[in-house]
């Protein structure tokens, strides 16, 4: 439903000022009101463009939404940046059907291009996403500079969270139980159904027209510029895609989730991160729309969903945003990890590879090479995989700070959803024990968590798992044929997916 008339769609508590003028003292005098899509790159249910809509609509002004195209991302190849063009490429249209202008900006200085864009359409307030990362922060806080020197408003909204990373907790979290209840408590504020945007009625943008985006040339260019990491053919990008497998997870696959654990059984995880990295879909709808769809039979797959989906990816975002070092030892607040880590530096290692022997999964370990494999041809790893592939890499590798270089580079690398805070932690919880507690000592992990070869063989079946990637990588290999012809392999098929999704709409 839409908000009525007079009344707001998002709540004020949902976004917060990054400049002393706000979009209540700024007259915008029908002046566009620009709305800084990054992190959160969709149409539907997305409160930082429902918050510029907002803005708009009380001032009767028109929105413009803006992206900044960069040339380099943190080691991103034609695999992320293929996603998110061809993403980018579907909302444009999407939209332009209702009514909102979209446009592009290009290189590496966002906050500098955003900001010339900003001055060129008159607009009076920027409305940003929000993102708990080192560059982004750095960015937002230099647009706000800029644009308050020029009686620009500037606010940022957390549309990627359920309760803002700020208002969730004002402190660094010790863990999932100690942000558990913090989130529960703002559940019944910022938990709520969202407003159809199609219902919101603003101006339309009447100013000199943007220049057209150049889409086939923009993903080419992408493409030859990433050639060395390739895209994968099983994920294909887009709101659309990103509904048609929420909609396949929580009507014929929740039921599966309990198991998820199990790397040989792929279609029990959602497969969403993807989308939910690009912001391609909300992490609220895919809350609300399982929530939706539970029943009795399948009540606790959809607690364990809703705990991986919203409690540890909001966590992730608290650690990345309260401890900046969230890519380095440093970033451990507690002693006793950084303490045993340095105890047990000197200790003899058994195997000691290079990062060209992990990335192209040359070890002694058939287990550790299949989820390298996974990952480099796949693009995605089973979440259980990663914390072993990420704690073998701990243990074979010269020092825990070269291990945590090479785990972060080899998920930035070939991960779709590699750079973002959730691989961050799973890097930093496996090397550096964040998140988690000292456990019983032994070489080179000192009191890190272990894991064990023999410790996978006794909840899965390692022969299966290994047949499944090598599986996986001959059809990856094989090209997209292959790949739709074996939907198991990838958790999903998301161009049957949207096909199936299109028919029914």
């Amino acid at each position: 439903m839409g908000a009525p008339n007079g009344r707001l769609c998002v709540p004020s508590s949902r976004a917060r000022a990054l400049t002393k003028l706000t979009s209540k003292t700024t007259a915008t005098g029908g002046a566009p009101v620009m709305y800084w899509m990054s992190r959160d790159q969709r149409v539907d249910d997305n409160w930082a463009l429902l918050r510029a809509m907002d803005i708009a609509r009380a001032n009767d002004a028109p929105v413009v939404i803006a992206f900044n195209v960069l040339t380099k991302f943190l080691g991103a190849g034609a695999r992320q940046f293929g996603f998110m063009l061809r993403g980018l490429r579907e909302l444009e249209l999407k939209a332009k059907r209702v009514g909102l202008e979209f446009t592009m900006t290009y290189g590496d200085d966002p906050a500098a291009a955003i900001a010339a864009l900003a001055r060129e359409i008159g607009a009076k307030v920027v409305v940003c996403d929000f993102s708990p990362l080192r560059d982004g922060l750095a960015w937002r806080k230099a647009l706000a500079v800029t644009c308050e020197g020029h009686g620009i408003a500037v606010e940022e909204c957390d549309a990627h969270n359920v309760v803002p990373c700020w208002l969730a907790s004002d402190k660094l979290e010790v863990g999932a139980r100690t942000l558990r209840g913090r989130l529960a408590k703002r559940y019944g504020e910022f938990l709520n159904e969202f407003p159809d945007v199609t219902s919101v009625e603003i101006a339309r943008y009447a100013g000199k027209p943007f220049e057209a985006i150049k889409w086939d040339a923009l993903i080419e260019e992408a493409l030859t510029r990433g050639a060395a990491v390739p895209e994968v053919s099983w994920a294909v990008p887009g709101e659309a895609a990103g509904k048609a497998v929420l909609d396949d997870f929580v009507n014929n696959r929740m039921r599966l989730y309990e198991s998820r654990n199990d790397p040989v059984k792929s279609r029990a995880l959602s497969g969403l991160s993807p989308w939910l990295h690009f912001g391609q879909i909300s992490g609220q709808r895919c809350a609300l729309d399982a929530k939706k769809a539970s029943t009795a039979s399948t009540a606790k797959a959809y607690e364990g969903f809703f705990e991986e989906l919203v409690v540890r990816r909001e966590l992730s975002d608290n650690f990345c945003y309260y401890s900046p070092n969230y890519d380095k030892i440093q970033g451990q607040k507690y002693d006793w990890a950084k303490d045993t880590l340095k105890a047990h530096a000197s200790d003899k290692r058994e195997h000691v590879y290079t990062l060209e022997q992990f990335q192209r999964a040359k070890t002694h370990d058939d287990l550790w090479n299949a989820a390298q494999r996974e990952l480099r041809y796949g693009g995605k790893m089973h979440g259980f995989m990663r914390m072993y592939w990420a704690k073998k890499i701990l243990e074979w590798t010269e020092s825990p700070e070269q291990a945590l270089e090479f785990a972060i580079w080899l998920n930035d690398t070939y991960s779709l959803d590699g750079r973002d805070p959730s691989g961050y932690v799973g890097c930093m919880w496996s090397i550096v024990g964040v998140h988690d507690q000292g456990w019983k000592e032994r070489e080179v992990f000192g009191k890190i968590r272990y894991m064990a070869y023999h410790g996978c063989a006794k909840k899965f079946s390692i022969p299966d798992y290994i047949a499944r990637v090598n599986a996986l990588v001959k059809a990856a290999k094989a090209g997209s044929n292959e790949v739709a012809a074996n939907p198991g392999l990838f958790t999903i098929n998301t161009d049957s997916l949207v096909k199936k999704r299109k028919t029914m709409d």
